[in-house]
């Protein structure tokens, strides 16, 4: 039987590609789950899956984590700035571990992308490509989760505000690059393969305003602001300094089609339509 271990199973997408393993038909036994911390990753154990430690600033948690595992999933770190030397460890233990697959979250274009969020998914893509490891790269565009997730405040301002001017993005739910991932994990041609994952409905955020509105009920607008202004205003909603301008620079990335993609690399990954913009507002909002 083939195992398969799943890097940061305590964040959103590490847990949802998990599960999606297991709708898939994996057994339990089969899946590895991994977490700094691993109590915070009880739910997985309670459905069978086999749950280790892994830190990436650790290395002897990570080989022993990587024991006897044949396809692996390297979620990327949420450590903006020390992601590079975090991935380095765990394609270093994938690699001692001898995996038959590894695949990586990176993002849209990452190798010649502008957003300051593609420099570390680049410099890793390097690092995998180093290691000479059978790759699978699955280069994810925004989630939709970054608007929605957000609607309480944007109804109460009646304001989705953004930097991205008439730029179309690509977002999809989280569920649906999970799902995408794991259907790349169990496929037996995926070494080698680059997927540009997006949505299939690309949306300027003034039409995702619009959609808010006919979905709830309530007038919401687009409120497009030069970059200083709008990370001044993450700032002042207490967003750090540091992430505000990592934030606007990804809206202005959007405003040049950073975040765009029309491969149809997620719909055929999942062998389904992805999920639309619209669903997942109206999801967010029962």
């Amino acid at each position: 039987m083939t195992t398969y271990l799943v890097t940061g199973t305590s964040g959103h997408l590490g847990r949802l590609v998990v599960r999606s393993l297991l709708d898939l038909g994996v057994s339990p036994a089969d899946v590895v789950a991994t977490a700094r911390d691993t109590a915070t990753i009880a739910d997985l154990a309670a459905l069978g899956v086999v749950v280790r430690r892994a830190d990436y600033t650790d290395p002897a948690s990570l080989d022993a984590a990587f024991a006897g595992v044949d396809r692996a999933l390297l979620v990327s770190s949420s450590a903006v700035g020390e992601r590079v030397a975090q991935h380095a460890a765990v394609i270093e233990a994938a690699a001692t571990a001898g995996v038959e697959l590894l695949g990586y979250t990176s993002i849209t274009r990452a190798t010649t992308s502008g957003l300051l969020l593609a420099e570390e998914h680049a410099a890793t893509e390097k690092l995998l490509a180093d290691a000479g490891l059978p790759t699978v790269l699955l280069r994810n565009s925004w989630y939709l989760e970054n608007y929605t997730e957000q609607l309480p405040t944007a109804l109460e301002h009646g304001a989705v505000p953004g930097a991205t001017g008439e730029g179309r993005v690509s977002a999809a739910t989280r569920a649906d690059y999970a799902a995408a991932a794991a259907a790349a994990l169990v496929a037996d041609d995926q070494a080698g393969r680059v997927h540009e994952l997006g949505g299939d409905v690309a949306f300027t955020l003034a039409e995702y305003a619009a959609w808010v509105s006919e979905a709830s009920g309530t007038p919401v607008s687009h409120h497009d602001l030069p970059a200083a202004d709008h990370t001044a205003a993450l700032v002042s909603a207490g967003v750090p300094e540091g992430f505000a301008a990592v934030l606007t620079d990804s809206d202005l990335g959007i405003a040049r089609g950073d975040l765009h993609t029309d491969t149809g690399d997620l719909a055929r990954l999942l062998g389904r339509p992805t999920t639309t913009p619209t669903e997942a507002i109206r999801a967010a909002l029962a």
